[in-house]
C-alpha cells in the first residue's frame, strides 16, 4: 500500500509596512524574522533612525539644501505644524542635486538582510524578498513645499531622483527587492471631497502613481501602501466605509504598467489610534475590488483596541469579501509606537496569521 504525506496548508502571510522603534537594522531584522519569519513574503530593514518617523528626517534635511530655504517653521507636533521650504531666488531645484537616500539606506541594510536570509533552520522561506520603502513622488513634493501647485511643479524632480535610486538598486540585486510605494496624500484627499468627485480624482491620482512605476526598470516588483496618515499615531483622513479605498485601488490596477509586478495592495482599515470599525458593513465594498489573482491583498486592521476574537471575526469576513485568504498587517508602520506597543502589534499579527 502506498501512502502519501499530506501537503501542509500554506501559511497565511504577514506584512510589515516598514518603520519600527528598534535600535538598528540588525535588531529589527532579528526581531521581525524571529517572530514572523515563516509568515513573511517581504521584510523591511526596520527603517530605524532618521526614517522612524517616515519622511520627517528627510524633510528636515531639506532645510539645509543649497537650493532651498525655510518657508514655514514647524515642530512636527501636528499636521498643521510641519516645516516647509521654497526654492531660493535665483536657484534651480533639480534631481541632480537631490539625494533621497533610498540607495544609501539599502546599501547599509542589505548585508544584514543577506546574513539572515541564508539561515538554515527553517525559519525563512527561499522566496523571501527585501522590502524597500519608497514615498510617492507627489506626496514627497507636497509635504516638502506645503501646497499642491508647487508639488505639481516639482513632482518630476522627486520622481527622477527616486527612479535614479531604484535603477541603481535594481542593477545590483534585480528581483530580490520589492519596492513599497507609500501614498498617503492621495487617499487622504479622497476622504475629504464630495462623492461625485472621487472617481475622477482617483483616476488622476492613479495616473501619477503609475507614472513613477512606469519609469522603473522592467521586472521590478512593487507593492502599494495606501495610508490615512499616522503622524504621532494620529490619522489625517477618516472613512465612512472602504468605498474610496476601493475606487483608488481599482484605478491603480486599471493603469498598472506592463512588465512591472504588482505584488501587493496594502489598505488601512484602522486609522492610526482609531481601531477598525466593528460594523462589518464598513468593509462590504471590498467585494468590488479588482485585484489581479497574483496580487496579495493586505488588510491593515491589526490594532490594540480590538480583541483577538474580534479581529479573527473581521479576518474571516475579509477573506470572504476578497475571495481568498488575505495578508495581515497594521494600518501603518510601527515607528510611531514605543517598544512594548510595537512588539504587541507584532505578536498580534503572528496570532492572526495562525488563522487558516
Amino acid at each position: 500500500m502506498t501512502t502519501t504525506t499530506p501537503t501542509p496548508a500554506p501559511l497565511r502571510a504577514a506584512h510589515l509596512v516598514g518603520s519600527t522603534p528598534f535600535r538598528d537594522a540588525d535588531e529589527a531584522l532579528d526581531i521581525l524574522l524571529d517572530r514572523l519569519g515563516p509568515h513573511l513574503v517581504t521584510v523591511p530593514d526596520g527603517e530605524t533612525g532618521s526614517r522612524q518617523q517616515w519622511i520627517q528626517g528627510l524633510l528636515d534635511s531639506f532645510q539645509e539644501h543649497p537650493d532651498l530655504e525655510p518657508a514655514k517653521a514647524g515642530d512636527w507636533s501636528d499636521y498643521d505644524k510641519t516645516p516647509t521650504v521654497r526654492v531660493r531666488r535665483g536657484h534651480r531645484f533639480s534631481s541632480d542635486r537631490l539625494d533621497l537616500g533610498y540607495l544609501r539606506h539599502f546599501q547599509e541594510s542589505w548585508p544584514a538582510y543577506q546574513d539572515r536570509r541564508g539561515v538554515a533552520d527553517g525559519a525563512l522561506r527561499s522566496d523571501l524578498r527585501f522590502q524597500v520603502g519608497i514615498p510617492g513622488d507627489f506626496d514627497l513634493a507636497f509635504f516638502t513645499f506645503g501646497n499642491p501647485l508647487a508639488a505639481l511643479r516639482y513632482q518630476s524632480v522627486f520622481r527622477n531622483a527616486t527612479l535614479r535610486d531604484v535603477r541603481a538598486i535594481h542593477a545590483q540585486v534585480g528581483g530580490d527587492v520589492v519596492y513599497q510605494l507609500e501614498v498617503p496624500f492621495e487617499l487622504i484627499v479622497l476622504t475629504q471631497i464630495p462623492g461625485p468627485l472621487v472617481g475622477p480624482a482617483g483616476a488622476f491620482f492613479a495616473g501619477g502613481i503609475t507614472r513613477l512605476i512606469r519609469g522603473a526598470p522592467a521586472g521590478t516588483r512593487w507593492g502599494i501602501h495606501l495610508c490615512l496618515g499616522d503622524m504621532n499615531h494620529r490619522a489625517m483622513g477618516r472613512l465612512d466605509d472602504v468605498r474610496r479605498i476601493v475606487a483608488l485601488s481599482n484605478a491603480i490596477v486599471d493603469r498598472w504598467p506592463a512588465g512591472r509586478e504588482l505584488d501587493f495592495m496594502h489598505v488601512p482599515l484602522a486609522a492610526a489610534a482609531e481601531p477598525p470599525p466593528a460594523d462589518l458593513a464598513f468593509y462590504a465594498p471590498l467585494q468590488d475590488l479588482r485585484l489581479p489573482a497574483a496580487t496579495r491583498f493586505v488588510g491593515g486592521f491589526v490594532h490594540e483596541e480590538r480583541t483577538l476574537t474580534e479581529q479573527r471575526t473581521l479576518l474571516s469576513e475579509l477573506d470572504r469579501l476578497i475571495g481568498r485568504p488575505i495578508d495581515v498587517a497594521c494600518s501603518c508602520g510601527l515607528g510611531r509606537r514605543d517598544m512594548a506597543a510595537a512588539l504587541a502589534a507584532i505578536e498580534r499579527t503572528a496570532a492572526l496569521c495562525s488563522v487558516q
